[in-house]
């Protein structure tokens, strides 16, 4: 890996008449992430121009948000990702629940200050002026990053906790709802996974059907209140959070499905994935996805997009 030649390589397919797509997404897709922050700082002190500012000034579209998402350091990225959903037009619950449930305790930590940094305000203060009720509640508790990351399992708080979410799924939600919450967002991985076995146990059902029967039933109200669509909003977010813990390159592959089928594609979520996870665990959700849908991933993404968008997301894809 020569920085310097990389960086020679882009101004190359960026200067004169007309842009060489191919040569940006073959140089770009060949690094890592640490490498394409190096190419930037080369590219600025071998060639004297800002590459991103060249790479926006030349490339667009849908094909332009991965490149420059690309060149986006993993935390900073995650953070651009937050501040769209709750600063855009609407609040994109979808990407608020899947970063603050995916990422580790550390990755959170790093998130808050760089935050706090580029906007001037905190996180949690966006969080709670665009959310309310208990979804803003619980998404606050995840973006404190303060899950235990262990890996012990107390049997006994086990059957206590599965017990708790039995009995706040059968009160409609109500009243345990908080500690529903705090057992979600607090316990580690090992000892949810635990809880998920007993609670089977005790309802004769897998929670994540239990709350799609919840949220099925609020749906079918004749004319939903907005109280109704928070509930609801507080219920996906319990069901991702599941997902997330069970298995989390089935839930990507999850996303990643639901972004392209049918009509219309939901490029935010697309895009973000793709970035966001190429090098962290792509392998793992493409076999998930090819489980799950019977098709692979990377004839999903050829199926549902075109041109250099298409071209730079399956190089992303691999295989």
């Amino acid at each position: 890996f020569s920085a310097e030649q990389e960086a020679q390589a882009l101004r190359k397919a960026m200067k004169g008449f007309g842009t060489d797509e191919d040569a940006i997404i073959e140089t770009l897709t060949k690094l890592n992430v640490s490498q394409r922050q190096q190419v930037l700082i080369t590219y600025k002190s071998t060639i004297g121009r800002d590459l991103i500012d060249d790479l926006k000034s030349e490339l667009s579209g849908n094909f332009e948000r991965v490149i420059i998402g690309m060149m986006t350091p993993t935390t900073l990225y995650d953070v651009h990702e937050l501040r769209r959903a709750v600063k855009g037009a609407g609040t994109d619950e979808g990407c608020l629940i899947e970063i603050l449930a995916s990422r580790t305790n550390e990755e959170i930590r790093r998130i808050n200050e760089s935050y706090k940094l580029q906007y001037g305000c905190t996180l949690e203060d966006d969080i709670v002026s665009d959310t309310s009720s208990m979804f803003r509640r619980v998404l606050v508790s995840l973006a404190t990053g303060n899950r235990d990351e262990g890996m012990y399992v107390d049997d006994a708080l086990a059957q206590q906790d599965a017990q708790c979410l039995y009995e706040a799924g059968e009160k409609k939600w109500g009243t345990d709802e908080v500690q529903f919450m705090s057992i979600l967002c607090t316990r580690n991985r090992f000892h949810l996974l635990r809880v998920f076995d007993v609670y089977r146990g005790i309802a004769n059902k897998d929670i994540t059907d239990s709350i799609k029967s919840e949220m099925s039933g609020d749906l079918e109200d004749a004319l939903p209140s907005p109280s109704v669509f928070i509930h609801l909003n507080t219920l996906l977010l319990v069901s991702l959070t599941v997902k997330c813990t069970r298995n989390k390159p089935a839930y990507f592959a999850e996303r990643l499905y639901k972004s392209m089928k049918g009509l219309g594609t939901d490029d935010n979520t697309l895009i973000r994935v793709m970035v966001s996870r190429s090098e962290i665990d792509m392998l793992d959700i493409r076999r998930e996805f090819l489980t799950m849908y019977g098709k692979s991933l990377y004839s999903f993404i050829k199926g549902d997009c075109s041109g250099d968008y298409r071209k730079v997301l399956l190089r992303l894809c691999g295989g």
